[in-house]
């Protein structure tokens, strides 16, 4: 690529980077309910997937769910989704590390932990965003300590009775609820 078309190239790269969070395609770092979330480690872990979900498209969904108006529902109060998934390469207790200090920074800049599963190797946490009586986020935290991190990032208006579509979402089943820890706020 010759410099004149690299140039234009980076110009163009970097004017979509400044539009698209603007245009609501990718969720907003602006939301009440925005996680600042660390990453887990370049040397430690492989982030094998990022995915920044914002209004217009967690509307558009929202627009072609006919058959499921929960769900449709949900979707249309979230402003933004992001899910972040790591393969953990080598150190995993600096990687729990990490986890246990994200979540910790997270409960310093007001979210409130609500859930802690241990089971097997497993640990999920789930912090909750609050204003007054209503939830503006939802994070959780979960890894594998043999292979993997997953974090989830969840801005918007959340109702209490959409907690259970989330965790059909999560993947949460039966086994797991039962072991559900009401979360230690120290």
């Amino acid at each position: 690529m010759n410099k004149p078309r690299f140039f234009l190239f980076v110009a163009a790269l970097w004017a979509v980077t400044l539009i698209l969070p603007a245009c609501g395609i990718t969720a907003p770092q602006h939301n009440e309910g925005y996680a600042d979330l660390e990453s887990m480690g370049l040397l430690d872990t492989d982030n094998v997937m990022t995915i920044s979900i914002g209004p217009t498209l967690l509307r558009f969904a929202a627009a072609h769910i006919d058959d499921d108006p929960e769900t449709k529902a949900l979707l249309k109060d979230l402003d933004g989704v992001r899910i972040r998934i790591y393969e953990i390469e080598r150190n995993s207790h600096k990687v729990a590390a990490r986890i246990n200090g994200m979540q910790k920074k997270l409960q310093s800049n007001g979210w409130e932990p609500v859930m802690l599963v241990r089971d097997e190797g497993e640990e999920t946490h789930m912090l909750v965003k609050f204003s007054e009586d209503r939830i503006l986020g939802l994070t959780l935290l979960t890894m594998d300590e043999d292979s993997e991190v997953v974090v989830i990032n969840l801005m918007g208006e959340i109702r209490p009775q959409s907690f259970s579509n989330v965790m059909v979402a999560l993947d949460v089943d039966n086994d797991n609820a039962r072991k559900v820890q009401v979360a230690n706020v120290n």
